[in-house]
Formats: structure tokens, C-alpha cells, sequence
């Protein structure tokens, strides 16, 4: 990362007048909306300046990304965004992690939610910066305003063609006030937004420059590996500390109690002056646990336990219209379906790492963290620090998928910290990573239907899994959030009776969410029964679905889908597949296309997948983000399911927990639906359609109805 602008130095210049333009967001306490202001006069109100754009007098342009980049593409979207506005040359920028602090907002990582929750108010910052070097110009020129423009980081005077760059302007900018209202560009006028830019993030990352949590160092920074109950409440009993002291390089053995959800999870953490002390320290430990006390689960048993609530109980609406229980009581017609998903490790290709330095009456953290706000609240309730006290530094990601949105590796880094006195790097292991959790929880659902002359009259889903929630709501009286998720919002309009359940499930299994959270697993139940409800109808999958999505949008969508991947033309029993799953304000469509040779196992051939996220930023970043979420999913589909014996995980490394590779990965076909509607998510809603896409591709080509993943591809 470039740093050429330090963040101190950056906040003590954009509250001086002419030392250049500094421009950001105030949060006025009764304001519905964020003000724009530069540094002069976030001085004069006597606030920090939440800079997200400077310029100084060398003409040098830093913009600031809030959020995390773990691979995503928002370090540069941010910046691609201010810079369409601000008319600057992307490649001339330097971009920089913004610190963990409420002035900048949510800073959570997320929901696929960074460019959707900020786009509008980013493009109107650029243009704000930009009319305002444009008034600064055109009054040292003096001319009107209107006979200026500006391009290439420059203003241009139209009738005489004298120019300034930015950086002259910029102190007289830093004292003019910041426009109430700016003129956007249409789309049709884009120099850069919906350009497929390279992003500025990859010749680091090629090059070795780009600093992840575990580049990270501190002076006087000691190392920990921490030995964690293979059962996730266990507690230690005794340890052999002496022998462990022994191991050249260890300096301490110190016992730690981070919090997961509303408990404490116990290990020994190993200290070193380097790594390899610490893991070899961390082997020689022999430990004896107490796990007696909650219950030993078993995957078997979770399904089963699953399944019969499912028969048996009546759990909580959590969302109903109509009346679906008097219809399905009095239908002749009728399904009635089990779906099942499986619990899924994370397995980012970092581990878990985290830096830390607890100095008494503050607390500094470096790594990579998707929630540094989540962060700097948990750890100050926990330690009885001042928010302001807690200082998280974010780095680059090398994936998170959720998993590093989550408090608990910072917390322990914390803890180990305080308690040997000095900065410590905290590295979990692999099997770290993938036994320890939390997982995405495995789901089942049970999903009713009622059809009359092929038409759908009710649909009743109820399903049994953990809630991500759970442990915030100790009331435990509402229903999951999650259990509608994924389901289109037309099918509500179309259906006239449908209801939702959520049968509370729960285990001693930590749970958190996972790329596309819920609707990874509900897509897979909702669009697989809404093919089994196609073929009782008797009706083609694709055309029953535009029956039901009667919508414009959704309508364009499958008319794209129907193009690109020729199913109209397809053979019967061609082995062709389709999805449509709506999260997280985006909806994506997917055909995928199966065969089998003689003697063979089955063949994933292609991926089409069509996306329609409204306003975009870079269609370049899109199609990786949808590829690399097919990918994932087809992964997670026919490979991998985190499975449990005697209360402990079973699937330790890559080698019994594999991710696809090139050769296992089919041809993807991306389609960007063109319109300016609200900007939705892209980095998750690619994943949801791939399961049920490819189990109603296999059923097309084999007559087998395949309901519980994963799938099994070679003996299908």
C-alpha cells in the first residue's frame, strides 16, 4: 500500500487553510443525511474530518477506501467512483485504507453491501471536490464559472484554453464552501465508472508489495499459536507448562478466554520471539480437557433432529399471506419435499491472523478484519476501553467470505497481548481455521405446495437450522431473519397463499454467516422445489419461473438467459438446468449444462449466469466476482460439507476438505444486465443459483431428483 499521505498528517492538513482540499462527510446528530464539508470548516465546527478525498498543493490525489479489500475489488471501486466525478485519471490517485472510526460510517464488509450503501453520496462527493476547484479556478481567472470545466485533473478556461492543475487550486478551494447542491453526470457521459479498468490493487499483490495481516510487523512484536479445545465449550484441566517453557525461542504459556457469540471459548497460547518457536512450542503441549457438560454432536444426528422438527414442530411465522394451511389442507394436488444443506468451513486461502498491542489506556490492531467498527465495539466493551482508544488498522484480506468480519481472533490477540506485556502476532494454523469455526450451518427445509390445473395455489417452507442471531435476541421469541432470504420478491406478488416457519434449531456448533449467507442454503431448497413444482405443473422450468417472476426486470433477465445459454433450443433430456435467486438487492439467473459419457462420472460443461445489479462500477470485477462465486459454490455443492463426530469437526485441510480446481472448473459466461437502477450487491449473489441449477441440470439429463448436497458427482 501507498502511504505517501500518513493519516495524521492527513487529518492535522484538512484543517488548515491552504495547505490543500480536504473534503468528507459530517454527521450532524439530527441530520437524516450525511453533510459534505471541507477541512477549514470542519475546523471551525471543531469535528474530525472523516477525509475521503486530498488534494495537495503538488497536485497529488488520495482517496480513501472505508471498507475491506479482501479480493472483491472495493479498493478500487471506491476510488473509480469519486475519481467519474472528480474528473482525475484513476491511475494518478494513491489509495488508502481508512482507520476503524464511526465517522466514516459502517465500515462492515458485507451483505454485499459497499458500493450499493455508498455510491450516491461518493459521486456526489467527487463532483462537490470538482465544482469547487472550478469556482477556485474561475475566480482566479476571473470569468464565470460556467465557461470552465474539468478533465485530467485539471481545470480548462473554454474560451482561451488556459488550464490549472488541481493541486494549484487548491488551497484557494479549501476555503470556499462546499456547494448545497452538484449536477451528476448521466451515465451516457462516463470516462470511468462502467469501465473495465485494471484494478490498481493487482501489480501489489503480483509484486509482493501489497502488505496482509501476516506481512504486518511492530517493533518488539512476539509470536503466538494457540492450542484450542477440539470441542468448542471444552476447558483446560492441566497442561505441561514446564516441558513447554523447554522448547528454545518460548517465553510464555498463557491461558486466554476469547469470547464467541455469548460465550468463552479456552486455549493456551503459546508465546515466542518468532513463529516457528511458537508452533513448535505449541506441539510439545500436552493437554487434558474438561468437555463434559454439552452435548457431543454427531452430523447424522443433527440431520435427523433436523427432520423430525420439521414433522413435529410448529416453530415461529416469519412471514405469511393468505391463508396456505386452509388451502393445503383441502388440496388433492400436492408436494411435500425435504431439502437438506450441509455446515461449510470458510477455508479463506489466509488463515486467521491478527496483530495487537495492548498499551493500558489504548488498544492498537493491524490485520485483516472486515469489520474494523464491529471491532473497535467489541473490544472495548470487552477490555473497558474508550471506543476512541481502540485503533484498528486494516490490511489486505486474502479472503473472508464473513468469516473475518468476526470479533473473537482479534479478541484473543488482545488478551495474549495484555497479558505478556508487548505487541504479539497471533497465526492460526490451517486446521486452525477449519475445525475451530464458526461454520455456515447446515439447514433442512420442508416445502409444501398445493397446485390446481398447474397453477400454484399455496406454498408452505418451514425450515430448522441455526440462527446467526440467536445469541443477540436471549428472548429467542422471533423468527430467524434469514428464512426468506433468496426467495424472489415477485413470487410473494404471484402466489397468493404462502408462509415462512423457522423452526428453531441449535447446537453446540458455533455458527456465522458465509458468502451469500442464508440464501446459499435456502436457494438451493427454493429454486429445486420450484422445479419440482414445474414438472408436476407440467410445464417448462424456465417458463413457469417468468409465469411467477412477473416482473420487467426479472422478465429481461430470463429473456437474456434464454439467449446466451440456447434453451430454447436445447434437446430433451440435454441436461440443462436453471436458477434464479434475488439477494441482496441483486438477482441472478444460471443455466447449467451436465453430461455424462458412457462409463464416466458426470460433467459440469457450462455456466451461464446472468446478473442484474442495477448501477455498477466496474463490469470487469463483476464477471470475476460472479465467476469466482460459481466457483465457490460448485465447490461447495459436489466437494465439501464440514461434517462432526463425538462434538468434534472431522475435515481438517485441504486434503479431505478440497476447493475446485482449474481442471474441475467448467467454462462461466457472464451477462451484466444494463440499466440505472439502484446499485444492488455483487460479491455474494452469484454463489446461490449454482447448487439448485445444477441438481435440476442433473435431473433433466437422468431422471434422478437429487435433494440434499453435497452431490456426489461421480456416482450420480
Amino acid at each position: 500500500m501507498e502511504s505517501s499521505v500518513s493519516r495524521r498528517k492527513f487529518l492535522r492538513l484538512s484543517s488548515l487553510a491552504g495547505a490543500g482540499l480536504a473534503l468528507g462527510f459530517y454527521f450532524p446528530a439530527a441530520a437524516k443525511a450525511a453533510t459534505i464539508i471541507n477541512g477549514t470548516d470542519a475546523a471551525a465546527l471543531g469535528v474530525e474530518l472523516n477525509s475521503w478525498i486530498f488534494i495537495d498543493p503538488s497536485g497529488k490525489v488520495t482517496l480513501m477506501c472505508h471498507r475491506a479489500e479482501m479480493g472483491q475489488g472495493v479498493y478500487q471501486s471506491l476510488a473509480q467512483i469519486i475519481a467519474e466525478e472528480l474528473e482525475v485519471n484513476l491511475d494518478e490517485v494513491n489509495i488508502q485504507f481508512a482507520k476503524g472510526d464511526k465517522k466514516y460510517g459502517n465500515q462492515v464488509t458485507g451483505g454485499s453491501s459497499t458500493v450499493s450503501g455508498s455510491y450516491k453520496n461518493l459521486l456526489k462527493l467527487g463532483a462537490t471536490a470538482r465544482e469547487m476547484l472550478i469556482a477556485a479556478a474561475a475566480a482566479k481567472w476571473s470569468v464565470p464559472a460556467s465557461e470552465c470545466y474539468a478533465e485530467g485533473g485539471k481545470v480548462i478556461h473554454k474560451p482561451t484554453g488556459n488550464k490549472y492543475h488541481y493541486g494549484e487550486l487548491a488551497e484557494a478551494a479549501s476555503k470556499l464552501e462546499a456547494p448545497k447542491e452538484v449536477k451528476l453526470k448521466p451515465v451516457s457521459e462516463y470516462k470511468l465508472v462502467r469501465k473495465p479498468l485494471p484494478r490498481q490493487d493487482l501489480k501489489m499483490k503480483t509484486n509482493g508489495t501489497a502488505v496482509f495481516g501476516l506481512d504486518f510487523e511492530v517493533p518488539g512484536m512476539l509470536y503466538a499459536q494457540v492450542e484450542r479445545s477440539p470441542r468448542w465449550h471444552g476447558v483446560v484441566k492441566s497442561f505441561n507448562e514446564a516441558e513447554v517453557l523447554q522448547v528454545p525461542g518460548v517465553k510464555k504459556v498463557v491461558k486466554v478466554k476469547m469470547s464467541v457469540h455469548d460465550k468463552y471459548r479456552e486455549g493456551l497460547a503459546v508465546v515466542a520471539d518468532n513463529l516457528w518457536s511458537a508452533m513448535k512450542g505449541r506441539k510439545a503441549l500436552k493437554v487434558v480437557w474438561d468437555d463434559s457438560g454439552f452435548e457431543h454432536v454427531n452430523s447424522a444426528d443433527i440431520l435427523k433432529r433436523q427432520e423430525e422438527a420439521l414433522k413435529t414442530k410448529q416453530g415461529i411465522s416469519a412471514k405469511k399471506q393468505g391463508d396456505p394451511d386452509a388451502v393445503l389442507a383441502k388440496a388433492t394436488k400436492k408436494l411435500d419435499l425435504i431439502y437438506q444443506t450441509p455446515y461449510q468451513a470458510h477455508a479463506a486461502m489466509e488463515p486467521l491472523n491478527c496483530v495487537a498491542h495492548y498499551h493500558g489506556d489504548k488498544i492498537e490492531i493491524w490485520g485483516p478484519i472486515q469489520a474494523p467498527d464491529w471491532v473497535q465495539d467489541h473490544i472495548s466493551k470487552q477490555m473497558n476501553v474508550p471506543r476512541e482508544k481502540v485503533i484498528v488498522n486494516m490490511t489486505f484480506l486474502g479472503g473472508g467470505f464473513g468469516r473475518k468480519a468476526f470479533t473473537d481472533y482479534p479478541h484473543e490477540a488482545v488478551l495474549i497481548s495484555k497479558e505478556i506485556g508487548a505487541p504479539v502476532q497471533v497465526v492460526w494454523s490451517r486446521e486452525d481455521d477449519m475445525t475451530q469455526g464458526p461454520f455456515r450451518p447446515g439447514v433442512s427445509y420442508r416445502c409444501e405446495a398445493a397446485l390446481t390445473n398447474g397453477a400454484i395455489d399455496a406454498v408452505r417452507i418451514k425450515m430448522a437450522g441455526q440462527d446467526l442471531s440467536n445469541w443477540m435476541r436471549p428472548d429467542k421469541k422471533s423468527a430467524n431473519w434469514g428464512t426468506t432470504e433468496g426467495f424472489a420478491d415477485p413470487y410473494f406478488k404471484t402466489i397468493q397463499n404462502i408462509s415462512f416457519t423457522d423452526i428453531p434449531f441449535e447446537t453446540p456448533i458455533p455458527p456465522l454467516w458465509w458468502r451469500s449467507v442464508y440464501a446459499s442454503t435456502n436457494g438451493f431448497a427454493y429454486e429445486s422445489f420450484m422445479d419440482e413444482l414445474a414438472l408436476a405443473a407440467g410445464k417448462d422450468p424456465m417458463a413457469f419461473r417468468r409465469q411467477y417472476l412477473d416482473d420487467e426486470r426479472m422478465h429481461k433477465l430470463i429473456d437474456k438467459l434464454v439467449e446466451v445459454s440456447g434453451w430454447n433450443t436445447r434437446k430433451k433430456k440435454g441436461g440443462y438446468g436453471v436458477a434464479i435467486v434475488e439477494s441482496f438487492g441483486s438477482t441472478v439467473g444460471q443455466v447449467v449444462k451436465v453430461s455424462k459419457p458412457a462409463g464416466g462420472k458426470l460433467k459440469v460443461d457450462k455456466v451461464w449466469a446472468v446478473i442484474d445489479c442495477g448501477w455498477y462500477v466496474n463490469p470487469d470485477t463483476i464477471r470475476a466476482q460472479v465467476e469466482g462465486a460459481i466457483v465457490m459454490a460448485l465447490g461447495a455443492a459436489t466437494q465439501h460439507a464440514m461434517t462432526f463426530k463425538d462434538g468434534k469437526a472431522e475435515l481438517t485441510n485441504f486434503h479431505n476438505y478440497p476447493v475446485t480446481r482449474i481442471s474441475e472448473t467448467p467454462p462461466i459466461e457472464v451477462h451484466i444486465m444494463d440499466n440505472d437502477a439502484n446499485a444492488g450487491g455483487v460479491g455474494e449473489p452469484g454463489l446461490p443459483p449454482l447448487a439448485p441449477a445444477l441438481a435440476n441440470a442433473i435431473f433433466d439429463l437422468t431422471g434422478k431428483r437429487i435433494r440434499k448436497l453435497p452431490i456426489n458427482l461421480a456416482t450420480v
